[in-house]
């Protein structure tokens, strides 16, 4: 028997929690913006958010919210790492270096092994609650 079956009662793997495919899909969207496809995908992810906030099963609609706060929040980091370039001297300065090795090793590797992470919990049909920015699901 493998583990992936879901002939437990207790859980929730295997596709049948309510929500689950959007889930996925709103982390896979959520991964692809900050990796693959930048902005592309994070409008893809807003049009999702906007179209199914109210209608979708609890478990997307937490999934979409945790993965919409972590892209702003993500893109909010991005913008700061970029002005406090700038105030240091601009892109032709030794600063620039440090401050986005700062940043790509502190916050967006943050922000991708978290992404990892909800996804994980997709799969598996459980919420996630993205750390320090997220809010709890408790509709």
């Amino acid at each position: 028997m493998s583990p992936l079956d879901n002939d437990s009662p207790d859980s929730d793997a295997g596709g049948s929690t309510p929500g689950q495919s959007l889930a996925v899909t709103a982390e896979v969207l959520y991964l692809a913006n900050l990796l693959l496809l930048p902005g592309l995908a994070f409008f893809i992810l807003l049009a999702a958010w906007h179209k199914r906030r109210n209608s979708a099963p609890a478990l997307a609609r937490c999934h979409l919210r945790q993965t919409l706060a972590a892209s702003l929040w993500a893109g909010a980091l991005l913008v700061i790492a970029n002005a406090a370039i700038i105030l240091l001297g601009g892109y032709h300065q030794p600063s620039t270096w440090v401050i986005a090795i700062l940043y790509f090793t502190m916050f967006h590797s943050t922000f991708v092994l978290l992404g990892v992470l909800g996804l994980a919990k997709a799969m598996a049909g459980r919420e996630f609650v993205y750390p320090l920015i997220g809010r709890r699901c408790d509709d």
